[in-house]
């Protein structure tokens, strides 16, 4: 996956004028605390050097996994088609780009972000779209700002979580919850932390009267048990800025990723998760399905199941299966 070309050229001309010796200090820092998931307070992104490194080494792969998680929910939901957005932690505004790129019906997007740097490098990126919403942006706390945000018919949070202390994460998604007219999605790092709070933040939405829309294709608990945990991944492409601060060879990068979309619509059709990578053999693939039963199981198709195996052959890790077809 790649960026859109209106924001890919924005984040170049952002980038042009930036030592690459700078960068790569910034964006190193930046890597350190995303991998070590730090809660103490500051902003990851909170002078301007610190919100361009983010630009060059974690734009396109939190746009790739909330593109790809948009992506799945409008699949499921095919008769969404959101109006109003309300984006929490929007950063220099990734998921509003995700979410333009899939919805044309998206007229307003209020984004909430406490970093001054990064919400003055999102207002000139937004400049760059070709039919932009109409955009609010709003400085504050997410776990205390939250009284006057406007409800949306999509609701997002994307990798903010796991900056945030546990604690105040129940209250949180309980607000995120009474803001969201028909749609929530939450995105995390695609690890066994993010897993689990993916998961509290699913019962806590279930409990509210959420329904579960994806990637679950159940309400049942998460059958899953540690050290297996749900996550996806997305591959990306990298750019040559992109290679040049992260000082990484390869063309591209794997993003591990873990979402939930929650409705206030129950879905008519549920349909089983690819939860790993195919196993695939000489006439024959084996899928690890998450089922609409609550259950995970490994399913081996063969040539001998016909349109079945066709299928089957064609999916990938996150692809939905209609069982009673297969």
């Amino acid at each position: 996956m790649e960026l859109p070309t209106e924001l890919r050229q924005a984040v170049e001309q952002l980038l042009d004028k930036v030592p690459l010796a700078t960068l790569k200090q910034a964006s190193r820092t930046l890597s350190d605390r995303y991998r070590a998931e730090i809660r103490d307070g500051r902003l990851h992104m909170g002078d301007d050097i610190a919100a361009r490194a983010y630009l060059a080494t974690r734009l396109p792969a939190t746009y790739a996994a909330v593109r790809t998680s948009l992506g799945v929910l409008a699949d499921t939901q095919p008769d969404f088609a959101p109006r109003t957005m309300l984006d929490i932690g929007a950063g220099p505004g990734t998921v509003l780009w995700a979410a333009a790129d899939l919805w044309s019906s998206i007229d307003s997007a209020t984004l909430l972000e406490a970093s001054n740097a990064a919400r003055k490098v999102g207002q000139t990126l937004a400049a760059n779209m070709n039919t932009p919403p109409q955009i609010r942006w709003q400085g504050g706390d997410v776990t205390i700002d939250l009284a006057d945000m406007p409800a949306a018919d999509l609701v997002t949070m994307a990798y903010v979580m796991d900056e945030i202390a546990p604690a105040s994460l129940p209250r949180l998604i309980e607000r995120l919850w009474q803001l969201t007219a028909d749609t929530l999605l939450v995105v995390e790092p695609g690890t066994p932390a993010g897993w689990r709070r993916i998961l509290d933040a699913r019962a806590k939405l279930i409990a509210l009267g959420a329904f579960v829309a994806a990637p679950c294709p159940h309400h049942a608990p998460c059958p899953l048990v540690s050290p297996d945990w749900c996550h996806f991944s997305r591959r990306v492409a990298r750019s040559r800025l992109h290679r040049l601060a992260k000082e990484a060879d390869v063309p591209w990068e794997d993003e591990k990723f873990i979402y939930l979309a929650a409705s206030r619509t129950p879905q008519a059709a549920r349909h089983a998760r690819v939860l790993a990578p195919p196993k695939a053999g000489s006439g024959k693939v084996a899928l690890k399905l998450c089922q609409p039963d609550g259950v995970v199981t490994e399913r081996l198709f063969t040539k001998r199941d016909g349109e079945a195996f066709k299928v089957a052959r064609r999916l990938d890790w996150g692809d939905a299966l209609d069982l009673e077809s297969a």
